[in-house]
Order: C-alpha cells, then sequence, then structure tokens
C-alpha cells in the first residue's frame, strides 16, 4: 500500500476500505465492455461524419436547419452521420441522415438530468455510455472528418480533444469543419493572437480546421480532401 493509499484507508474502516478497493477493480470489466460493445458496433459502419453541437438547439433555430443539411449533403455523398444521440444538432444530424436513407450512429450518455436519445437513430445503431471518455473515443476512431456546430462546453471539449490528438499525432490528420464563422471568430482570433503570439502553437497548427458558413462549403471539403487519400479509420 502507498503513502496515499494510507492516508485513504485511514479515513476509512477495513470494510470499507476492502469495498472501494472492490469497486474500482470491476470498475475496470465495465469500462471495457463499453469498449467491446462499441468496437463491434462501430467497426461494421463504413465512413462516417461525427457532427458536434449544442443540444439547446430548437427546430426554428438556423443551425438546426443547417446541421439538418449537411448531414443531409454528407449522406449522399456515402458518408454515414455519428452523434452524441440527443437532441438539438444532434437530432438534426441524425434527422438529415435518416431523411437520405444513410446509417445515422447515436452514442448517448447517461447524464444526472437522463439525455434521452433522438427519434432518428438506426436501432441497431445507438449506443449508450456511462463514460465520457469512452464515447469520446468512440466518435473519433470510427469518424473520417468532424463538422463542428456552435456549440458549448462539450462541444469545445470534443473540438480540442481532436485538434490535439492530430497535432500530437496520436491519430491521422482528418478534416475538422467550424460552421459558422461569425460564432467561431472570437476563439479564433484568440488562437491567433494570443496562443501563437506567445508561442503556445505553431502557425501550421491553425490549418487543422477550416472555416465554412455554408452545407456546400462543408461536405465540399472533406469531399476535397478525401479526393487525395483512401478513407481509412484514424487508429
Amino acid at each position: 500500500m502507498n503513502f496515499d493509499e494510507q492516508r485513504i484507508h485511514h479515513a476509512f474502516k477495513d470494510k470499507d476500505w476492502q469495498e472501494i478497493k472492490t469497486h474500482d477493480t470491476w470498475q475496470i470489466f465495465k469500462i471495457m465492455a463499453e469498449f467491446v460493445d462499441g468496437f463491434d458496433k462501430l467497426s461494421k459502419i463504413g465512413p462516417c461524419v461525427t457532427i458536434f453541437g449544442s443540444a439547446r438547439y430548437q427546430q426554428d433555430n438556423p443551425y438546426y436547419k443547417l446541421t439538418e443539411d449537411i448531414a443531409y449533403k454528407l449522406t449522399k455523398e456515402g458518408y454515414g452521420i455519428i452523434t452524441g444521440g440527443g437532441p438539438g444538432a444532434m437530432e438534426a444530424a441524425n434527422k438529415g441522415a435518416k431523411t437520405a436513407g444513410g446509417k445515422s450512429v447515436g452514442l448517448n450518455i447517461e447524464l444526472p438530468f437522463e439525455q434521452s436519445s433522438n427519434q432518428y437513430i438506426d436501432p441497431d445503431k445507438l449506443i449508450t455510455f456511462d463514460y465520457f471518455f469512452v464515447r469520446k473515443l468512440m466518435f473519433t476512431k470510427y469518424a473520417q472528418g468532424f463538422v463542428v456546430m456552435p456549440g458549448g462546453f462539450g462541444t469545445l471539449d470534443e473540438l480540442f480533444e481532436a485538434l490535439t490528438l492530430i497535432q500530437t499525432k496520436k491519430i491521422g490528420h482528418f478534416p475538422i469543419v467550424l460552421v459558422g464563422k461569425k460564432y467561431w471568430s472570437g476563439i479564433i482570433d484568440w488562437l491567433k493572437n494570443t496562443l501563437l503570439e506567445e508561442k503556445m502553437i505553431n502557425a501550421d497548427d491553425l490549418f487543422l480546421f477550416y472555416l465554412a458558413d455554408t452545407a456546400e462549403e462543408a461536405v465540399k471539403h472533406i469531399n476535397d480532401f478525401y479526393s487525395k487519400y483512401l478513407l481509412k479509420p484514424n487508429f
């Protein structure tokens, strides 16, 4: 038992400590089960694009319709669509894929406020996760591109994780499209005027993503990228 474990152990009775240790050990198998289930289902779906964005869009939000249109056009180009499985941008993307007759995948997450899956996901392509880190791996591993719609903390988390993995060459370079030039302008200015100026990133890192305003621009960027490469998994 190391020093940190000793300090924790003294805070609990022997029986309680053993229960904690046992719980942590068995949790590994639950995590493994989520990985196995995700790998098994997603390895069969073929080339896909993951679409991120806010869960707060209502159907009358212009971003909702734009997300739906992007997903529809990508599906017509032969891509499946992967989303977080919930409402808002996720629902719009799954709806676009479903309307186009393509593969519509939802990677849902168990949350305290009980996010429910949307109705446009193919029943055999809905997976519900307990662990964010397992879910985020699936978003990246089985996507040949990211389309990032306006969103909040969760969207930013997924965006910057992908950028970090590409920057550090942990995965191959794949297209990342930020949709909504006005929405993303503040972050882009910060990247250029603060991070780049302070030499926290290289100038080349600013080319890891592409800015678009229309569905046509987003789809064209992904198609142009893969006109030079064979589609393949990122890991």
